[in-house]
């Protein structure tokens, strides 16, 4: 007997810096991304071959929960998102993922602080690889890794809203 497909629920969440995209079951999120994120149709499409899963416009569980805590976050009163998350990437990536979730709210590491931390420490362009596809805007916190010089780097979506996220950070903390 064939198994159906699962089934991800896709909705849009409004948030003080632009519409974000979120896919999740009622278990875990499996993205979060800005609408205007480049490619979002690919990464989209990508996802849902990867996942096996036919993606719907609805709402889930998952969805509702970081759709919560996102306005919690956005008024100071969230510093640690708590939704769980489905990772899908390699084990390198997942690893540079997961550290990226212990940087705190407010701070900031390099990318080669990262690698160090993983036990790669020449690996920090593959970090700032991982770095870049990273499927949870805000909630696996890539917009807290800057250069090792300071400066802000690249974020996939837009410097602007890196720098809006850090300022909110680091007037709340």
């Amino acid at each position: 007997m064939l198994r159906s497909p699962s089934v991800l629920t896709q909705s849009t969440i409004e948030t003080p810096i632009g519409q974000m995209i979120a896919v999740g079951d009622d278990e875990k999120l499996y993205f979060l991304g800005f609408a205007d994120w480049p490619d979002l149709d690919n990464v989209i499409s990508k996802l849902q071959c990867a996942a096996r899963a036919q993606i719907v416009q609805g709402s889930s569980s998952s969805i509702r929960s970081i759709e919560k805590e996102l306005k919690a976050y956005f008024k100071g009163e969230l510093k640690e998102f708590k939704t769980p998350l489905f990772m899908l990437g390699t084990l390198f990536q997942v690893r540079v993922w997961r550290e990226l979730q212990k940087t705190s709210y407010g701070e900031t590491r390099s990318y080669a602080d990262i690698a160090k931390a993983i036990g790669k420490p020449t690996a920090f362009r593959a970090v700032a690889q991982a770095n870049s596809i990273n499927r949870f805007a805000i909630v696996v916190p890539c917009h807290r890794i800057i250069n090792s010089d300071g400066k802000l780097g690249g974020y996939s979506s837009g410097l602007q809203r890196k720098e809006k996220l850090l300022e909110l950070e680091r007037r709340i903390k």
